[in-house]
């Protein structure tokens, strides 16, 4: 029988929650699982995600920000349920807000988010429709440590993938989800099973300081195993 323990994850959404399901999948098919996910936090009370929670006997609860008479307000009630669920992780899977210092302080270095684009680049929305506005040969997902700026915290892993001559922003946002789903079990694996801080804006992974993202297939396989030392100079 898998085993059920593991880091403790708390994944917060606003949408389909893709994301959310790949990771429970991908964890729930190893028998050896590195992490669980102990409780889905969603501020869409129609979110489809919460479905899929119920679906995958996840605990999930509505955090609706109209509900609040201010973003203090909400971003409390958020911290207090979080707080509720003892996650070791907290990973944003599309997750529709930016959090304040305030909210983010009592899991500093412990909130992880996935964004559809090669950061620094392309902070923010319409990343697949910016790509090729720009020209760009290559495009990608990231997965950074989540602070009060806009897709601004320090990135510890990115996948990489080419753009196609007859790409359009849904061909792009297609090719790059199963990568993205990819990026996600991998990354949580490797926080799972290795000491990773974010201090002061600077990443260690067991005590050694990463200069550049891990890369999906070239510093960071599948199973969130390392293949090879990153430039730690």
């Amino acid at each position: 029988m898998a085993k059920t323990d593991g880091a403790r994850l708390a994944v917060l959404v606003s949408g389909r929650g893709s994301n959310f399901e790949a990771l429970h999948l991908g964890l729930h098919a190893l028998d050896d699982r590195p992490a669980h996910i102990v409780g889905l936090i969603s501020d869409q009370p129609q979110a489809l995600a919460l479905e899929k929670a119920e679906r995958f006997a996840v605990p999930s609860q509505v955090i609706e920000r109209n509900r609040y008479e201010s973003k203090a307000a909400f971003e409390s009630a958020l911290v207090a349920a979080l707080k509720t669920l003892e996650p070791n992780w907290i990973v944003l899977a599309g997750f529709m807000r930016v959090l304040s210092a305030d909210a983010i302080a009592p899991f500093a270095g412990r909130m992880i988010n996935i964004h559809p684009s090669l950061l620094p680049k392309h902070r923010g929305l319409h990343t697949h429709e910016r790509v090729l506005a720009a020209r760009e040969a290559v495009h990608g997902a990231s997965i950074h440590f989540v602070t009060p700026e806009l897709d601004g915290g320090p990135v510890l892993s990115q996948v990489t993938m080419a753009v196609e001559d007859n790409d359009d922003p849904d061909t792009l946002a297609k090719r790059l989800l199963p990568l993205e789903h990819r990026l996600m079990r991998a990354t949580v694996a490797l926080l799972a099973t290795n000491e990773v801080k974010c201090v002061h804006g600077e990443i260690t992974i067991n005590g050694q300081v990463l200069r550049q993202p891990l890369r999906l297939g070239h510093d960071l396989d599948d199973h969130g195993q390392r293949m090879g030392q990153p430039d730690t100079r």
